[in-house]
């Protein structure tokens, strides 16, 4: 794992979509296609908006998976991640091959049947945050790290739900459903690359806990560590919390 920290989100962004940018030309230019994972929430935002500006994508031969979405939301409401994908990504870039997760019916379902079309082939770059508690996808603590299965019908622990509230993305904490659908821990480090877009000082707590105390289910995103191709991109405000000794550990080698 690659720690890389910025002045700011603007060119934490832009370094992170160059990284994934050619990292979908290179898997293109392989296989002829591109497999991918996308994040969604606040802190995706400037990443995507850069990522949806590179040049020389081919978007018809990259196929998208969902990293995660509630249960029982509608695609019309404001927080619906197939929402957000629609508009950050689909509809900038006409990619036209892509699962959503519809947490909207049966959720194990759903869970399994994409699943099935995610293990098909290899991943070739997942895109991930880091929550407040220190969770991946909505995989919150204590995070199952054994499960194989794709993906899981999880329990959003009060901390990840008030996350939400403070985001904007609900008027109040008991708007916010109580389940959704994520991709497991195990199945995100299948990826053949991770990238993880982690700005703003409000995750400065969850960065300390996870690349600074033990690799636990208790810091869900603690697991980036044993990845072999991570990069996780912080600012000055997400990083500011961490030792020197911790930054120099996962500094960039290059």
């Amino acid at each position: 794992m690659i720690l890389r920290i910025f002045e700011d989100k603007v060119s934490l962004s832009r370094a992170a979509a160059e990284q994934a940018a050619a990292a979908m030309r290179r898997a293109i230019g392989d296989r002829g296609q591109a497999r991918i994972v996308v994040a969604t929430g606040t802190s995706q935002i400037a990443f995507l908006e850069e990522l949806t500006k590179a040049e020389g994508i081919d978007w018809e031969r990259v196929e998208m998976f969902h990293l995660d979405e509630y249960v029982g939301l509608p695609i019309t409401h404001p927080a619906s991640f197939r929402k957000y994908l629609i508009e950050r990504l689909i509809d900038k870039t006409g990619i036209t091959k892509y699962h959503f997760l519809d947490g909207t019916g049966d959720a194990r379902e759903v869970a399994r049947r994409v699943g099935k079309e995610l293990t098909a082939a290899p991943v070739d770059v997942a895109f991930a945050g880091i929550g407040e508690n220190g969770h991946l996808a909505f995989n919150d603590p204590p995070a199952d790290f054994e499960t194989e299965e794709p993906y899981l019908v999880v329990e959003l622990d009060e901390a990840c739900r008030r996350q939400q509230v403070g985001e904007g993305w609900f008027g109040d904490i008991s708007e916010v459903p109580r389940q959704a659908i994520s991709m497991s821990v195990r199945q995100i480090l299948k990826a053949k690359a991770i990238i993880s877009i982690v700005p703003d000082e409000r995750k400065a707590p969850a960065v300390k806990l996870c690349f600074e105390g033990e690799i636990s289910p208790l810091a869900p995103a603690s697991i980036l560590r044993l990845h072999a191709d991570t990069t996780v991109y912080l600012d000055k405000d997400s990083a500011r919390l961490l030792s020197p000794a911790t930054l120099a550990s996962f500094s960039d080698p290059d």
